[in-house]
């Protein structure tokens, strides 16, 4: 094994290269470390017996401990300066003192690490050997016979994450932006408008670092292409994002995979931004990824107060943002825009439902982890019914909170919706045995059901089938019923919610299909 070489300076600041062509003894030391101090003095004993025909060096991991040190034991032998650390992190040890023997041509022995006496004997009469050099003048009998050593500095945990992620091979690429010592970084990331509005967490290298911990893909990996600016997004730049929404390293391949979903063709994140509508993808997490990471899918799912779930929606809107180039004014055209914009992630709550999970419903095997994205408008709009007692009867009320979406004249649009039923109401429906989705499905689109004269623009509202259309339609047609959805396929519906409160929720959809987006899911892989 060959010595890492490296190029340090010395107390009066001349630059010291390593490996120099001569046989070497290096040991790293710090100056507060009682062993390291029990070493030095032997250090210097061997530079003075050896120094004319080997180099003993001291490799000190603060410059003012080196002055400690020099002067503490009078100490005549080179001294250099690793406060840096890199040469450190480079050498890969743990313990300090940490004393490598090494050839002339960059040969590395094990090192010694800590004080072992008859392991530094035993190194004394090697180097006498192989120099063929007089022993060096220790009081071995004087020393103990053992004492640890302490733990090397560039091991504390802040610094080594730091150390990481500027060394030479760390996935990071990013630009890094320099701040002022005097700015105040929170200000500053709202001045560069990376903010979503909200203060965000500045993505520090070791911060960054640590978060593309939470995948195996390689941090250059392209994910996707972002809309409107096409710019390819890496593993690396999701990070970056995942840190500023405070994402927890575990949420990460929930958010590529998110990315994936909202920047395929289907789903159409730029017309989902651009629209005046104000649409923003709901993600649905499902599979066992969601108890994994801590997500909430019980009480306050939809809400606020849940780690995961916030921060992961965030995330993706920051990507969209700050990468896609999708920013209120700009391409982001919402007329009103919706607190959806923020972020809106949660978890289906499998175990409570009766049902297939949204996954499997869409092709997933069952132990799968998935993320499904929903173009929404508006939501989550509560539908409140505590009286209903039979499963029709609640099916019912579900169905006419739904005809809301867009507008309740506005019928057989091919638009998505969201319903979630609360586990109350899931009771309620299966209080006579079995109630299938397609049977709920079947009877929101009844109940929903209205003939076209209805859907007429009038006096009281001047949306829907214009006057000029209806003149032209005759009585049959204008009796032809019309439920709310184009086809009952485009009602998703999952499962949250707390066990108490007969309060279920709906998100309502964008356009559906070529015009508007798509239903989109993907796996989630660590």
């Amino acid at each position: 094994m060959t010595a890492t070489p490296f190029s340090l300076r010395d107390m009066a600041g001349e630059p010291r290269q390593f490996p120099t062509g001569r046989p070497s003894l290096i040991c790293f030391v710090k100056e507060d470390c009682n062993t390291c101090n029990l070493a030095a003095p032997v250090l210097e004993a061997f530079h003075q017996a050896w120094g004319d025909v080997a180099d003993i060096w001291l490799v000190g991991q603060t410059a003012d401990g080196n002055a400690i040190l020099k002067d503490r034991h009078g100490l005549t032998l080179p001294i250099l300066d690793d406060g840096a650390l890199r040469t450190s992190l480079a050498w890969d040890f743990e313990i300090v003192p940490a004393a490598y023997w090494i050839g002339a041509h960059g040969e590395q022995r094990a090192p010694l690490e800590g004080f072992v006496r008859e392991e530094w004997e035993t190194l004394a009469r090697q180097i006498a050997a192989e120099l063929a050099a007089p022993a060096a003048a220790v009081a071995w009998s004087d020393l103990p016979d053992w004492r640890p050593g302490c733990g090397s500095k560039h091991l504390d945990p802040d610094i080594h994450a730091r150390l990481l992620a500027e060394a030479e091979g760390s996935p990071i690429r990013a630009r890094r932006i320099e701040i002022a010592p005097a700015d105040d970084i929170d200000e500053f990331m709202f001045d560069q408008g990376f903010s979503d509005g909200l203060p965000v967490v500045a993505p520090t290298p070791e911060r960054v670092l640590r978060m593309l911990s939470g995948t195996a893909r390689d941090a250059q990996d392209i994910v996707a292409v972002v809309p409107p600016s096409m710019a390819p997004v890496t593993v690396e730049k999701i990070a970056i994002n995942a840190v500023m929404a405070g994402c927890r390293p575990e949420y990460l391949p929930v958010v590529i995979a998110a990315i994936e979903a909202v920047c395929t063709d289907e789903f159409n994140i730029h017309g989902v931004n651009a629209t005046t509508m104000g649409a923003s993808p709901v993600l649905v997490v499902n599979g066992p990824i969601r108890r994994r990471i801590g997500m909430n899918m019980k009480q306050a799912a939809l809400g606020n107060g849940n780690r995961a779930n916030a921060t992961i929606g965030r995330a993706v809107r920051l990507v969209v943002r700050n990468v896609g180039g999708a920013r209120p004014g700009g391409t982001d055209r919402s007329t009103l825009s919706s607190p959806m914009k923020f972020t809106m992630c949660f978890a289906e709550w499998e175990e409570g439902s009766p049902w297939e999970p949204l996954h499997v419903e869409r092709g997933f095997e069952k132990d799968d982890s998935v993320v499904t994205a929903f173009a929404m408008t508006s939501g989550p709009v509560q539908i409140v019914d505590q009286e209903s007692r039979g499963p029709d009867q609640i099916a019912g009320t579900l169905g006419l909170g739904l005809e809301g979406v867009f507008l309740s004249k506005i019928h057989r649009m091919p638009v998505d919706a969201l319903l979630v039923v609360c586990p109350e109401h899931v009771n309620t429906l299966t209080s006579g045995g079995p109630y299938p989705k397609a049977r709920l499905r079947d009877r929101i689109q009844a109940v929903t059901t209205r003939p076209l004269r209805e859907m007429v623009a009038n006096e009281v509202s001047g949306a829907g089938i214009s006057l000029a259309s209806a003149a032209k339609m005759t009585e049959t047609q204008l009796a032809t019923p019309s439920p709310k959805f184009a086809d009952g396929k485009f009602i998703h519906i999952v499962v949250a919610g707390s066990e108490a409160g007969k309060f279920s929720a709906a998100f309502h959809g964008w356009l559906t299909g070529a015009a508007g987006s798509a239903v989109v899911s993907r796996k989630i892989e660590c």
